[in-house]
């Protein structure tokens, strides 16, 4: 075998050898979106209500061009949008604009509502923190 070989056969070594090498695990990434003590609007949330613990996790999508019902929570939420934009305003005026990747800290017992003034659906993540005898939305009554 000739040098020249000897030389292509150990670099190809080499190189199979270090293409089967276990790769070093990337580091994991936190990235924190939102901690507060108050809603979007500046209000503190309330304590948590005695009880049963529940928890909800709801996709909710939102048609264009559409304006939901006036409601309220009586439980903390947040929730984070993922794709479109939304509107929402509450019952003393204040307007929160949110777009994709935004995260929300919902108003409690107050009266809001949200509008998707797009021509493309509004798609949301909404976390939920009740208990088991409280519901998580409350439409206003007309």
């Amino acid at each position: 075998m000739t040098l020249k070989i000897k030389f292509a056969c150990l670099a190809l070594i080499i190189i199979l050898i270090s293409s089967c090498a276990v790769k070093k695990p990337q580091a994991i990434k936190v990235v924190k979106l939102t901690e507060t003590t108050k809603s979007w609007n500046g209000d503190l949330l309330p304590a948590y209500p005695e009880g049963n613990p529940k928890i909800t996790v709801l996709k909710i999508t939102i048609p264009p061009k559409t304006t939901l019902h006036k409601h309220y929570h009586p439980v903390i939420n947040s929730g984070i949008l993922l794709k479109g934009k939304l509107k929402v305003v509450d019952i003393d005026g204040n307007i929160l604009y949110l777009k994709a990747g935004d995260v929300i800290v919902e108003l409690v017992n107050k009266i809001h509502y949200g509008v998707n003034e797009g021509n493309k659906p509004v798609e949301i993540v909404v976390f939920y923190a009740g208990t088991e005898d409280l519901p998580i939305t409350v439409l206003e009554k007309d």
